[in-house]
């Protein structure tokens, strides 16, 4: 469990559970907190050194000869990376991924990704990572960078921001294309069966703190079962890059936690519950790629998406389980291209 932990995490474990409860860092980001306040820098050349997309360099995903730029919103450093020009197309992605372009839609459009705070190269400051925190970071993302006209491709975490932000952002979002999303409130038997074993386990400390944050169980065996393909050692190296300590992979062992089942957290379900009310009802072109078997979005989920959501179109993309972007991006690139040219005008 614990073979993965790195010289510099070695004290903690060595702590007694209740000592290391006492350690860990207060929340210094309430859930009330304001709106931060924004700070543009300017761009930047993409050398070496400087901050990239990991998915940009190491996915079979198209690799923009773009630059980078760093985008100040509160204390957090972020990163996007743009190619091609009209409106933006804004890629959301989920835990424990990191920012990823479009392939075919980059052709075109103007594709932005941006890595979640305390993900993939942004910054890591001590705060909660709570779903209202990422939330707030990423409207303040878009807030920094003028986006207006976004269209949205979502998955996994992305997609519980990224519905949360049409929803309150109605107007300046002209339509979603999403995969592997949470759509409606969920209980522990919409999941298949490892995965509803495996769920309550890591949502509660000390075994959460466990196997996430100590045995990096989401980047050693969780992330791999999820990908149809075997992962190429650099491809591996590149997702645990961010996360490199205990200290580090606390977003990814909160991701897990703020998922709401079953009504909890309170806040956090009824937030789903405004935006899966909202998807029921809003005429806003959406996309629906499907994946078989999948896991968010099994065969019975995918039905009731079918039939419960308008103005809908659906892909079959073939075979997935969750992250994939990396089984099938080219199939899910050229849908969204197609979807986007015939369903939104340019």
């Amino acid at each position: 469990l614990l073979a993965a932990r790195s010289p510099q995490d070695a004290h903690l474990l060595r702590l007694p559970l209740r000592e290391v409860a006492a350690r860990r860092a207060p929340v210094t980001c309430p859930r009330t907190a304001p709106r931060p306040r924004l700070r543009t820098l300017a761009p930047t050349a993409c050398a070496d050194n400087v901050m990239r997309a990991p998915h940009v360099r190491r996915l079979t995903l198209s690799r923009p000869r773009a630059y980078c730029r760093t985008q100040q919103v509160r204390e957090g450093a972020r990163l996007h990376v743009e190619q091609g020009q009209g409106k933006p197309v804004l890629s959301l992605h989920g835990n424990p991924a990191s920012c990823y372009i479009i392939p075919h839609v980059a052709k075109v459009w103007r594709a932005i990704a941006v890595d979640l705070i305390g993900m993939g190269k942004s910054d890591k400051p001590d705060i909660g990572y709570h779903y209202d925190d990422h939330s707030r970071y990423v409207e303040g993302f878009v807030e920094a960078l003028g986006l207006k006209d976004i269209t949205l491709v979502i998955q996994d975490w992305g997609s519980l921001i990224g519905f949360r932000y049409a929803h309150e952002h109605e107007a300046n979002v002209r339509g979603i294309a999403f995969m592997e999303a949470t759509v409606r409130p969920l209980d522990l038997s919409d999941l298949p069966l490892d995965t509803r074993i495996i769920f309550p386990v890591i949502r509660t400390f000390p075994f959460g703190y466990l196997l996430i944050q100590a045995g990096n169980i989401f980047l050693n065996k969780l992330l791999p079962d999820m990908i149809i393909r075997k992962l190429a050692k650099e491809e591996v190296a590149a997702y645990k890059a961010p996360f490199p300590t205990i200290k580090s992979r606390k977003p990814v062992a909160k991701f897990p936690s703020e998922v709401p089942f079953s009504g909890k957290p309170a806040a956090n379900h009824q937030t789903m519950v405004g935006y899966s009310e909202w998807l029921k009802v809003t005429q806003m072109p959406k996309l629906f790629l499907k994946f078989s078997p999948g896991v968010a979005i099994n065969k019975e989920m995918a039905e009731w998406i079918e039939k419960t959501l308008p103005n809908l179109t659906t892909v079959d993309c073939g075979a997935g389980r969750h992250f994939v972007q990396e089984d099938e991006p080219d199939a899910i690139g050229q849908a969204i291209a197609a979807w986007m040219s015939t369903q939104l005008k340019k």
